[in-house]
């Protein structure tokens, strides 16, 4: 038999069993033998680990002893607990950075050129909520465009209704309504859309006027607002609403796809239903493919701050410039903050099918997930659902909720978003295709009709780091070139548009 564990740094003194492990079991590499049964993905201790001294995984602390360990035992929340300590952040600025390579040698893909510049990787029209209360008509207006309806328009990807849970009894000014006002206003920009009819009821705090006013939304033939109290009432304005995409369906279609060069494509990084193996199959795997988009002038995004609580001085080192690190470091007491005012710690995350799947602390967490941006500089920080102007890796601070964070970065104008999950998911986010990697292969082969990517060939040797990072390069410039994901054509993603909700509801 192959190896049973993996070693992912040579100071750890816990290692990662590659399948279940019996007691009795040897695992020669470490010269030891389990003492209890070990789950795939989870750790074993490879020395013995007294009360109170750091648990080490990728050569960092992941947590405490809560008693001695002994070689061979299961290590997990049983005998684990997090406490406060002082993570190292080099005082200088070390950026590494990937050389670029020249403009004739960038690579390309086929995307949609829109009359102003901006470059799409699908072709959609849609339909978008102010409020709650205009979500039942929306609906009702797209309704007629759904999937198999739009024979005549072959080059339109879908028509789109995007609906929420907030939009009123929230203060005018405040931090809430600032940040839906802002992510409504970027995916009314998405390049994505080809046309985009906003729908509101007229009395909400989120109402048109003070939307464009806030935003500096401007109206056209392919930016069409409407409200049901001025219309008159649900039935004109479904009669209306349904008339104006029709109008936008006939320019839609009039697209082409042509090369254009992959420095146009932002890529939203997103970890969902993540588990031990994530940290060292499928997100590594996609860091290398950051790497190459970087390199090639494209943008990469990471977010989910809370998720990489733990890991910031990592990334830290990395800024650019004593100001992008000082915006940086600057999230995380807001988040302890932010989660202490509504009685939750940070290392309430991981989720229980996180620790389920290996997952111990929020640092062990932390620490696989920001494997997924590669190893390239920080350029840039931004709030949640700003409008990403920069190139090369960037950070948006959002929650760990995958919906809410994907939203922020597609309001951000992420044209692609590629996502890992070790225990599975069936995420999708239109009007952005999602890309699904898994991080082993029994899930692959369990929910091979939601995966895109079997990450799980690195754990048995079929494939090596550098081979994976650029299937998922490759996978990458196809499917913004056209070719649909496995989310696409299960049509999900009409209700993951998750505005991230802060502030108080009156």
């Amino acid at each position: 038999m192959g190896k049973r564990t993996s070693r992912l740094h040579p100071s750890d003194n816990v290692v990662v069993a590659l399948a279940e492990m019996l007691p009795g079991v040897k695992v020669s590499e470490e010269g030891i033998r389990c003492r209890h049964p070990i789950p795939g993905g989870h750790k074993v201790a490879a020395a013995v680990i007294e009360k109170g001294e750091p648990i080490r995984k990728y050569g960092e602390i992941i947590g405490f002893a809560s008693d001695r360990i002994e070689p061979g035992e299961h290590v997990h929340t049983h005998n684990v607990v997090m406490t406060d300590f002082r993570r190292h952040v080099p005082p200088d600025d070390r950026p590494l950075g990937v050389p670029s390579v020249s403009p004739e040698t960038q690579e390309t893909f086929n995307g949609i050129v829109r009359a102003d510049g901006r470059v799409a990787t699908r072709n959609y029209v849609g339909v978008l909520s102010t409020v709650n209360c205009s979500a039942s008509v929306a609906r009702q207006i797209a309704d007629p465009f759904r999937a198999g309806r739009l024979k005549d328009f072959p080059n339109v990807d879908g028509v789109v209704a995007l609906c929420h849970g907030g939009g009123c009894t929230t203060a005018e000014g405040g931090e809430g309504l600032a940040y839906l006002q802002r992510t409504v206003a970027g995916y009314a920009r998405h390049p994505n859309f080809a046309g985009l009819l906003i729908i509101g009821l007229g009395c909400e705090s989120n109402n048109i006027d003070s939307l464009l006013s806030n935003t500096g939304l401007e109206t056209s033939p392919l930016l069409q607002v409407m409200s049901i109290q001025e219309v008159g009432g649900t039935s004109e304005s479904v009669r209306q609403g349904r008339a104006h995409i029709r109008e936008m369906l006939e320019t839609a279609d009039r697209v082409i796809r042509r090369p254009v060069p992959v420095g146009d494509l932002i890529v939203g990084l997103e970890c969902g239903g993540s588990d031990a193996y994530s940290g060292f199959t499928a997100n590594p795997a996609l860091g290398y493919a950051m790497d190459h988009l970087v390199r090639h002038g494209g943008t990469a995004v990471l977010s989910e701050t809370p998720e990489i609580y733990g890991a910031e001085h990592l990334l830290a080192q990395r800024s650019t410039s004593s100001e992008v690190k000082e915006r940086f470091l600057a999230l995380f007491p807001w988040w302890e903050d932010y989660a202490a005012r509504n009685d939750a710690t940070l290392d309430n995350n991981p989720s229980p099918g996180n620790k389920a799947g290996g997952l111990t602390t929020i640092l062990e967490k932390s620490l696989g997930a920001v494997a997924k941006c590669g190893s390239t500089n920080l350029m840039a920080v931004y709030r949640y659902a700003e409008p990403i102007r920069t190139r090369g890796l960037v950070f948006m601070d959002t929650p760990g909720y995958d919906p809410a964070s994907v939203t922020g970065m597609v309001a951000g104008g992420a044209n692609m978003v590629c996502f890992t999950t070790g225990r599975g998911s069936v995420f999708g986010c239109k009007p952005v295709p999602v890309i699904k990697l898994a991080s082993n292969t029994p899930l692959y082969r369990r929910m091979g009709d939601d995966m895109d990517l079997d990450c799980g060939t690195l754990i048995e040797g079929e494939t090596t780091l550098e081979e994976l990072g650029e299937q998922i390069f490759r996978l990458i410039l196809e499917t913004a070139s056209g070719r649909k994901t496995k989310s696409e054509t299960h049509g999900i993603g009409d209700d993951e548009f998750v505005p991230w909700h802060i502030g108080a509801v009156l």
